[in-house]
């Protein structure tokens, strides 16, 4: 089954505009699907087959002759050798589209990679499912906890997986490929357990000293790991918003997850039943929206962005979003009955920032409009970006 991802327009568009065109994203996420149902007439080479990849890295110049007008090269994070030949070739040919790159893992950050891409290609970056897209094609749970347990990977819907069965194989995977690909972690369960408590954080400020007691190792090596989770798209910063107001503000940025099943998973979260009584159920609502917001500008191809807000006394704002100059606030509340409770920290922030607009997403349904600030349902909460 094809579902046509919003991301697709600015893929094709970058394919007129650039040489070279970057899609990366974390496994599972659909880049493969994508650019094979949108370049149904370029030669497709995936570089995790081994035979492929020894050519590319015994010959790399004869193997990219061998798509003199263009190609798709999928999991070329296999092969960060092989970006200065893509330059060399792109540049003599000098015509767009000519290289497709796709990847599981975030090879602009390796620092010998951006230099060969710099100006020539088009980057863009496929997330899970968002809700957007799940909404149109009726994939949407009805029930807010049963979508926060089930996450929002492609094939949990494509062929109707458990989403533990799913989850499990997938971190066996990551951590068998993806893992040991980027760094020499030799012993997995530690990098294991690393993970887990990584879930168990999600929507905190991150604490690397505290983040490395727990796990047993030294800080520098959980800065190592958490770039490795950045990397290959299982969690993100959201970093503190640069206005003070006059006020102290905390520095350290927030940790979440691109998706929410799999926060959940590695939680030990086996039902949504289960799940709506976790002490984490805030902490995922609250990731649920920050990542959707996240991925809605990635699917225009823009960089969001999007800050959290707290001072030194504890005052907190859980989204801002800068857009156009205009400063969006919003608040974020897993539970399904609004109560004034639910103002307290927006009220605060209005009477530091006069001119921002004003929003609550909660785990309801029902949307209301009260004085200077927009209520909005779950299902609802991309309307704070309009």
């Amino acid at each position: 089954m094809i579902i046509d991802r919003i991301l697709a327009a600015k893929v094709a568009y970058a394919a007129k505009k650039f040489p070279i065109v970057s899609l990366t994203g974390p496994r599972q996420s659909g880049k493969t699907t994508l650019l094979r149902e949108h370049f149904r007439k370029l030669p497709y080479v995936s570089l995790e087959d081994p035979d492929l990849r020894n050519f590319a890295q015994s010959d790399p110049r004869q193997f990219l002759s061998n798509y003199p007008s263009a190609v798709i090269l999928d999991e070329v994070q296999h092969m960060p050798s092989l970006f200065s030949y893509i330059q060399t070739a792109s540049d003599l040919r000098n015509k767009t589209g000519q290289f497709i790159l796709s990847g599981s893992q975030n090879f602009l950050m390796n620092k010998k990679i951006p230099q060969s891409l710099a100006g020539r290609a088009g980057i863009l970056k496929l997330l899970p499912f968002s809700m957007e897209e799940m909404q149109h094609h009726h994939f949407l749970k009805s029930n807010l906890w049963d979508q926060l347990h089930k996450g929002f990977y492609p094939r949990l819907f494509d062929k109707k997986i458990d989403p533990v069965m799913f989850y499990s194989s997938y971190v066996e995977t990551y951590l068998k490929r993806d893992v040991q690909d980027l760094v020499n972690v030799t012993d997995l369960n530690t990098f294991l357990k690393f993970l887990k408590l990584c879930a168990g954080r999600t929507g905190q400020l991150l604490n690397l000293s505290s983040l490395a007691n727990d796990t047993g190792v030294a800080v520098n090596t959980v800065k190592s790991w958490l770039g490795i989770l950045e990397a290959s798209y299982i969690i993100f910063l959201l970093q503190p918003y640069h206005q003070n107001f006059r006020k102290r503000l905390v520095k350290s940025p927030k940790m979440f997850f691109w998706d929410t099943g799999l926060a959940s998973y590695l939680l030990g979260i086996k039902s949504s039943s289960e799940l709506k009584t976790h002490f984490a159920k805030g902490a995922l609502f609250e990731n649920l929206v920050v990542a959707e917001y996240g991925k809605y500008f990635y699917n225009r191809g823009m960089n969001p962005d999007f800050y959290f807000w707290r001072d030194k006394t504890g005052n907190e704002i859980d989204c801002i979003i800068e857009n156009r100059k205009k400063v969006r606030a919003i608040e974020i509340k897993s539970g399904t009955t609004v109560n004034d409770d639910f103002f307290k920290g927006l009220l605060n922030f209005q009477n530091l920032s006069k001119s921002a607009d004003l929003a609550l997403v909660y785990g309801g349904n029902t949307k209301q409009t009260r004085t200077d600030i927009e209520v909005l349902g779950w299902k609802d909460m991309l309307e704070a970006l309009k």
